[in-house]
């Protein structure tokens, strides 16, 4: 009973905390003339990310390491297989040529780095945490004074600026909202889980990647209510560029990392390089530079079928 009273009251804290942190996200955008994809893809994504560093930072000093890799893993996994599709399901985005010129490719860069990294010796060390977050770092000042508009703002005319104490308040309060709410429901959801006897990866990349996802999904949930999609696009993309970059980055800073259970490199690994590959042509494909209803159905189904073979 206490493990449903956690899940409910943590799904209540993140609504709340998506709505005050996007309120916080247009306005700074708009106070500093910047493109709300980049602010999507830095203040939203990092507060969205923190559930994801606060777990993983946790479960490798407590010695479950394969909690920490399979959380980000799996997060990135349900950020795009998940949440994109749920919000493209429930309204269409329309992408600008940054998307797939910077965004994407960031992405997949970084991806492709972590692989890298800890595929061939199973291990991501403290060296590598450290590049990691110099790439983030890179990135970061690129998007900040390079950056263009990668998606439509349909309702620029909604846009108000809010005073800065209310926006610095919002911003606090969501991001306190999101993480204490993604404590209450990973809390609740890891004591449901571990009642059956599962293993820490399995529990990792489908109980815990999900619950650290619920930040995103309610961020940009509300985001696409409230017409904001460049911040919805923005927050999923960013966010699994920080889960990469800065959580598994700083975590291997604070300990090494190394992997326990084969899987997470036999399997779940090549299932999050496949669904980021996969945007990219849905992008394009079968309306150039939108991502609709049928590109969501789409990325549902990879993500079902992720979580049926991980749990067969």
């Amino acid at each position: 009973m206490q493990n449903i009273l956690f899940v409910i009251s943590g799904l209540l804290f993140l609504i709340l905390g998506g709505n005050w942190l996007l309120k916080a996200a247009v306005a700074i955008s708009l106070r500093l003339s910047i493109p709300k994809i980049v602010v999507g893809m830095t203040v939203v994504s990092f507060a969205t990310s923190a559930p994801e560093l606060i777990v993983s930072v946790n479960a490798a000093l407590d010695g479950f390491p394969d909690l920490a890799l399979g959380n980000v893993v799996g997060s990135n996994i349900a950020n795009l297989g998940l949440v994109l599709a749920i919000t493209v399901i429930l309204g269409p985005i329309n992408v600008r040529k940054n998307f797939y010129t910077t965004n994407w490719p960031v992405m997949m860069l970084a991806s492709l780095i972590f692989f890298a990294f800890i595929y061939f010796d199973g291990q991501l060390q403290q060296s590598e945490g450290i590049a990691m977050v110099v790439l983030l770092f890179l990135f970061l000042v690129y998007l900040l004074r390079y950056q263009k508009t990668a998606v439509v703002d349909e309702m620029p005319e909604d846009d108000v600026l809010l005073p800065l104490y209310k926006t610095v308040l919002f911003l606090g309060l969501g991001g306190v909202g999101l993480w204490g709410g993604s404590e209450l429901l990973i809390d609740g959801a890891v004591g449901l889980a571990s009642f059956y006897g599962v293993s820490d990866r399995v529990v990792a990349v489908t109980v815990v990647s999900v619950g650290t996802s619920i930040p995103e999904l309610a961020a940009s949930v509300i985001a696409v209510i409230k017409k904001e999609k460049a911040i919805s696009l923005g927050n999923l993309i960013g966010s699994n560029i920080f889960n990469l970059l800065a959580v598994l980055g700083i975590t291997a800073i604070v300990t090494p990392i190394t992997v326990m259970d084969q899987e997470l490199l036999s399997s779940d690994i090549f299932w999050m390089l496949g669904i980021s590959f996969l945007i990219l042509p849905l992008v394009f494909f079968p309306k150039g530079l939108r991502l609709g209803w049928r590109d969501g159905l789409v990325l549902l189904a990879f993500y079902l079928a992720f979580i049926y073979h991980t749990i067969s």
